[in-house]
């Protein structure tokens, strides 16, 4: 993955989370925030190898996409299984594969992943009672208001006993709250020196386009950017909603990103 050395967000955060302790970091989107997690939960999982072992929240497909194909390229030296709970892709196919091949980790959006506890035979709090990890990625993009009842139902399923890492870029009154009510006295560490603060790393483009041309640019962009993205881990393209999704659609697929 061409990593030479820890970015700043992972150099606060590997350290206490091997030694055991929870964590609330802020860090921007890009900072290597993914590394930052992954790689203590896949040292942990070297020492004591079970299904079920770290489960990762993502507020939307595309973001637990990426995750999930972090994960498998780091772990893929010691055979480490990971498996992308979406929407997008059949219940019954994902709920196949878990039941063939156990995953030791498991990335999800909170709706798809209370579809599975629902509808999935098996699939119950049960299967999470040795459970290591929780990792609540995008913390502020998650909670919202039609994301905080089925956090709440999920985090109610899962054992106390777990390290915990919740990743936010900003930290609003609502994620004050969920770190307050779900993590025990967490290491807080911060990249974050300003409300506006950016990654170094970030690249802008302006593309001058003519009026005419803008729909034929914006059907690009989407191929290039989204498709690629999303066709990696095998999800099919999804149609883009103008209008917000209900709260029955959120709970459901979370984000719009889940809709089918």
């Amino acid at each position: 993955m061409r990593w030479e050395k820890p970015t700043a967000i992972q150099a606060l955060s590997i350290p206490p989370a091997l030694e055991g302790r929870n964590l609330v970091a802020l860090a921007e989107t890009g900072s290597g925030k993914t590394g930052a997690y992954a790689l203590p939960i896949i040292q942990k999982l070297l020492d004591s190898p079970h299904p079920f072992f770290a489960l990762i929240l993502a507020p939307t497909r595309e973001l637990a996409a990426q995750v999930h194909a972090q994960f498998v390229a780091l772990g893929k030296a010691i055979g480490l299984r990971a498996i992308l709970l979406v929407g997008g892709i059949p219940i019954t196919q994902q709920a196949d594969q878990m039941r063939i091949s156990p995953p030791h980790v498991l990335i999800a959006t909170p709706g798809r992943l209370l579809d599975h506890l629902k509808k999935t035979k098996g699939f119950d709090e049960l299967k999470f009672a040795n459970l290591r990890f929780l990792v609540i990625d995008e913390a502020d993009r998650m909670l919202g208001s039609d994301f905080d009842s089925v956090l709440e139902r999920i985090l109610c399923l899962l054992p106390t006993d777990r390290q915990t890492f919740l990743f936010s870029a900003t930290m609003t009154e609502k994620v004050g709250k969920l770190q307050r009510a779900s993590i025990r006295d967490p290491v807080r560490v911060s990249t974050r020196k300003s409300k506006f603060q950016t990654v170094t790393n970030l690249r802008q483009y302006v593309q001058l386009v003519p009026q005419v041309e803008l729909d034929t640019y914006l059907v690009y962009l989407l191929r290039v950017a989204l498709c690629s993205n999303l066709s990696a881990p095998g999800l099919d393209m999804l149609r883009l909603q103008q209008a917000k999704p209900t709260a029955e659609e959120t709970e459901s697929e979370t984000d719009w990103a889940d809709l089918k």
